[in-house]
C-alpha cells in the first residue's frame, strides 16, 4: 500500500505540482509583458521618422524583449526542453542610442522571430494558467472549503463549483474536487507542453544562426585549446630546465671531473661516480614523473577503468568507483577524462572535508559521461579555481562540457560529458569500490 502511494506521488502528484508552478510563472510572465512589449516595439518603429527617436528606442525595447524571451527559455529548461540562445554578440562600438546598435538589432533575424512570438506566446502562455488554476480549483473541494462555508452558516455561500444551499451540495463538492485535482495535474503538463512547443518554433536560433554560433564557439574553444597547449609546453620546459636538465648537467660535470682525477685520486673518482649515479637516478625519477603528467603509463596499460581505480586507491578516504564502459575511448579522450577525474579527486582531498567520494563512468548515445562527487562542505567554484577551469578548457577541446553543482553544505558533484565512440571491448570488471 505504501509503495503504491509513493508511486502515485512520484508519477502524478510531484510532477503535477512542478508543472502547476511552471504554468503559473509562464502565464504571469506572458500576460504581464508580451502585449506591452509588442506595442512598445511597434511604437518605437513608427517613431523612427520622428527626429530619429525610434533609432534609439527600438534597441532598448528589443533588449527588454530578449530578457523576457530568455526567461521563457529558462522556464523551458525547467520543463526539460532546451532552447538555445540565438543572439550573436553585439559588435564593438554598438552602444545603446547609436546607429550601429540599431543596425545590428534590425539585421538580426532573432529580433523579428521574437516579435512574431510575442502575441501568440501571450495566448499560449495564458492557457498555461489552467495548469495551475484547475488543480487549485479541485483542491478547494478536496480540502473541504464548501463544508467549512456551510458549517459557518454562510447563506448561499459559494463552493468551488456551485452555490451551497444545503449539506448535500457541500458534500458533493468533495468527489468532484478530487476529479478536478487529478485531471488538472494530468492535463497541466500537456498545456505547458503546448506553450513550449510553440516557443520551440520561434525562440531557438535558425539553422544559419545556429551554425554561426557554433563557429564562434569553436573559435573560442580553439583559442583556449591553443593557450592551454602553450601553457602545458611552458610547464614541461620549466620542469625540464629546473629539474632533469639541471641534474644531467651536474652529472656531466661530475663525470668530466672524474676523468681528470682517474689517475691521480681514485678515491675522489669513486665519490664522484657515486654522486653521478645518484644524480642519474633522481633525473630518471623526475623524467618519469614528467612523462606521467603528459600521459600516465597506467592509462596506456590498464585503460581508463584501471587508471581511475588506481587514482581512487591513492585518495585517503573511501571512494566508490562505478564503471560501465563496453570498450575503450580514443586515447586523447581517455587522457582528458583521466586528468579530469584526477583534478576532481585532488579537490576532494584538499578542499572538501568529505568523508566519502564516488566516481561514475559510463557511455551512452555516443557520449562518455564522468561524474566525481563527494559529501563534503560544498562551495566549489570552477571560476575561482584554476584547476577546474583548466579541466573545462581541456574538455572543451573535445567539444565536451562540465557542470559543477556545489551548494553550501554539499554535496559537490562534477558532471562531465565528452562525445566519443568506443573501440575494443574491455576485460576489466564494470563496478566496484576502491
Amino acid at each position: 500500500m505504501d509503495s503504491s502511494v509513493r508511486g502515485i506521488f512520484r508519477e502524478w502528484v510531484r510532477p503535477g505540482v512542478v508543472t502547476a508552478g511552471q504554468g503559473l510563472l509562464t502565464a504571469l510572465l506572458s500576460l504581464t509583458t508580451h502585449v506591452a512589449l509588442f506595442v512598445l516595439s511597434l511604437a518605437s518603429l513608427l517613431l523612427i521618422p520622428v527626429f530619429g527617436v525610434g533609432f534609439a528606442l527600438f534597441p532598448v525595447v528589443t533588449a527588454g524583449v530578449r530578457v523576457v524571451a530568455g526567461a521563457h527559455r529558462r522556464l523551458a529548461r525547467w520543463g526539460g526542453v532546451e532552447l538555445a540562445d540565438p543572439y550573436p554578440p553585439a559588435p564593438a562600438g554598438a552602444q545603446f542610442g547609436t546607429w550601429q546598435r540599431f543596425r545590428w538589432v534590425v539585421a538580426d533575424p532573432a529580433t523579428w522571430r521574437d516579435l512574431a512570438w510575442l502575441l501568440p506566446g501571450a495566448a499560449t502562455g495564458g492557457v498555461c494558467l489552467a495548469a495551475f488554476a484547475v488543480p487549485l480549483y479541485g483542491l478547494e473541494g478536496v480540502l473541504g472549503v464548501p463544508l467549512a462555508l456551510y458549517a459557518a452558516g454562510v447563506e448561499y455561500g459559494y463552493g468551488p463549483f456551485w452555490p451551497l444551499g444545503n449539506l448535500v451540495q457541500a458534500l458533493l463538492c468533495l468527489p468532484l474536487g478530487v476529479l478536478f485535482l487529478f485531471a488538472g495535474l494530468a492535463a497541466g503538463r500537456w498545456l505547458v507542453w503546448l506553450h513550449l512547443a510553440f516557443a520551440g518554433l520561434l525562440l531557438p536560433p535558425t539553422r544559419t544562426a545556429e551554425l554561426a554560433l557554433r563557429v564562434r564557439e569553436l573559435t573560442v574553444t580553439r583559442a583556449e585549446t591553443v593557450d592551454a597547449q602553450a601553457a602545458e609546453l611552458r610547464r614541461i620546459e620549466r620542469d625540464l630546465h629546473d629539474g632533469a636538465q639541471a641534474r644531467l648537467v651536474a652529472l656531466s660535470m661530475s663525470i668530466g671531473l672524474a676523468e681528470q682525477l682517474v689517475q691521480r685520486d681514485p678515491d675522489a673518482v669513486r665519490r664522484l661516480l657515486a654522486e653521478a649515479r645518484e644524480s642519474s637516478g633522481q633525473a630518471l625519477a623526475e623524467l618519469r614523473g614528467l612523462v606521467r603528467g603528459i600521459h600516465p603509463p597506467v592509462l596506456a596499460e590498464r585503460g581508463l577503468d584501471g587508471a581511475v581505480r588506481a587514482l581512487a586507491l591513492a585518495v585517503p578516504l573511501p571512494v566508490e568507483v562505478t564503471v560501465d564502459l563496453p570498450g575503450r575511448p580514443l586515447a586523447p579522450v581517455e587522457s582528458a577524462a583521466y586528468f579530469a577525474v584526477a583534478e576532481g579527486l585532488a579537490n576532494v582531498t584538499k578542499h572538501s572535508g568529505a568523508t566519502r567520494a564516488w566516481i561514475r563512468l559510463g557511455h551512452a548515445d555516443g557520449r562518455l559521461t564522468v561524474e566525481v562527487g563527494d559529501d563534503g562542505r560544498g562551495g566549489a567554484d570552477p571560476v575561482a579555481g584554476s584547476g577546474l577551469a583548466g579541466v573545462g578548457r581541456r574538455l572543451a577541446a573535445f567539444d565536451g562540457t562540465m557542470v559543477v553543482t556545489s551548494p553550501e553544505g554539499g554535496p559537490t558533484v562534477i558532471s562531465m560529458e565528452l562525445p566519443c565512440e568506443l573501440s575494443s571491448p574491455r576485460t576489466s570488471p564494470s563496478s566496484g569500490t576502491g
